[in-house]
């Protein structure tokens, strides 16, 4: 890398690409942002940046040099507000801010083969409000697992429990590296320290394995069939639905959102829970933050949503992510909203082994 292609993040002094969005060392946003960042051989697409907006995302006026409207005021978008990833035409995401929160504390990233149904990885990070610099930390997480878990492949391992090994071992790696990386970008100091939760999905062939800690979440939703929600929330919410209280309950009560396990330098135990699935039919994988499940918990309520939304889109990942992003918004958009997919279409027969720690098959 010559010096000219060379800037130096203003966070933590790290040498990166000039045209980067995000610092690939701490997370933090770099400006002017420009180019977007390459993930798995095919280039991941993102909204551009304040500074090269054309016009206002509230009137559709003009954007000013200081990066205000020059006819209604509004403050532009923030590249972290609202951006896209899509590695390659069968996987996709969209995260975004929402309406009630001042940052997006969410994060997303993907990688992916071109040829549909081969390989891919979802990762999605939302950061917890109350810490210090989530926002950071849940980036830097999503990316640091992502690059992991795009370096491992388990197609030439043979097949059945095998595969299934080889990919809760790595997603316990990537695990791992998340934790690390939202310690990396911990301030020592007063308030809470950073923190966030954690989900992937990895597709390899017909084989799906999730990894999770929090209450971040993986759904399978067929063209046909029953949908599966494949996480189990590490929460307050999910404890009282596991002793019997109705989920609806669980999930609007005082302390829903309480979640019991996390990444960061104060987590109790970051292994992360994992699940797996063999995918037979046509279908959706869906990984996403609360900012979309609150609005539509429960498989049958998503799976009809994502039916409806994909209605006339056929099976375009990042046009579906856009339609149940937009669709959070108009429930309120209470919290950042993160919707990641990956379309499936494999022929086999559904099976499915659930663990934590030891493969079940």
């Amino acid at each position: 890398m010559t010096p000219a292609t060379v800037v130096q993040c203003p966070e933590c002094a790290a040498q990166v690409g000039a045209g980067e969005q995000y610092c690939e060392a701490c997370g933090a946003e770099l400006t002017p942002a420009l180019t977007p960042e390459p993930t798995g051989g095919v280039a991941a697409t993102h909204e551009e940046p304040p500074s090269a907006q054309a016009s206002c995302h509230q009137c559709g006026g003009e954007i000013a040099t200081d990066g205000y409207c020059s006819m209604c005021g509004a403050k532009a978008r923030s590249p972290r507000d609202h951006f896209t990833e899509q590695p390659a035409t069968w996987v996709a995401a969209m995260c975004d801010r929402g309406i009630r929160h001042a940052r997006n504390e969410d994060a997303v990233a993907l990688h992916a083969r071109a040829e549909p149904g081969s390989h891919a990885v979802l990762v999605v990070c939302d950061g917890v409000s109350n810490s210090t610099d989530s926002d950071v930390a849940s980036l830097a997480a999503a990316r640091a697992a992502r690059d992991t878990l795009a370096r491992s492949s388990p197609s030439g391992i043979g097949t059945g429990a095998a595969r299934v090994a080889a990919t809760v071992q790595a997603l316990r790696a990537a695990t791992d590296a998340a934790n690390e990386a939202v310690i990396s970008n911990t301030v020592e100091g007063p308030g809470e320290p950073a923190s966030c939760t954690f989900v992937a999905g990895v597709v390899n062939d017909s084989l799906l394995v999730v990894g999770w800690v929090g209450d971040s979440r993986a759904y399978w939703l067929p063209d046909n069939g029953d949908p599966v929600m494949l996480t189990v929330d590490d929460s307050f919410a999910s404890e009282q639905i596991a002793a019997g209280v109705p989920r609806k309950d669980a999930e609007t009560g005082p302390q829903a959102h309480a979640i019991t396990r996390w990444l960061g330098i104060d987590a109790p135990d970051h292994t992360p829970h994992t699940r797996s699935l063999d995918l037979a039919t046509p279908g959706w994988v869906l990984v996403c933050s609360d900012g979309l499940w609150n609005y539509c918990s429960e498989p049958d309520e998503l799976s009809a949503l994502v039916q409806e939304k994909s209605d006339g889109r056929g099976t375009d990942p990042l046009g579906l992510a856009a339609a149940l992003v937009d669709w959070a918004n108009l429930q309120g958009g209470a919290d950042n909203i993160t919707a990641a997919l990956a379309r499936i279409d494999p022929p086999g027969q559904l099976e499915e082994g659930t663990h934590d720690g030891n493969v079940l098959r």
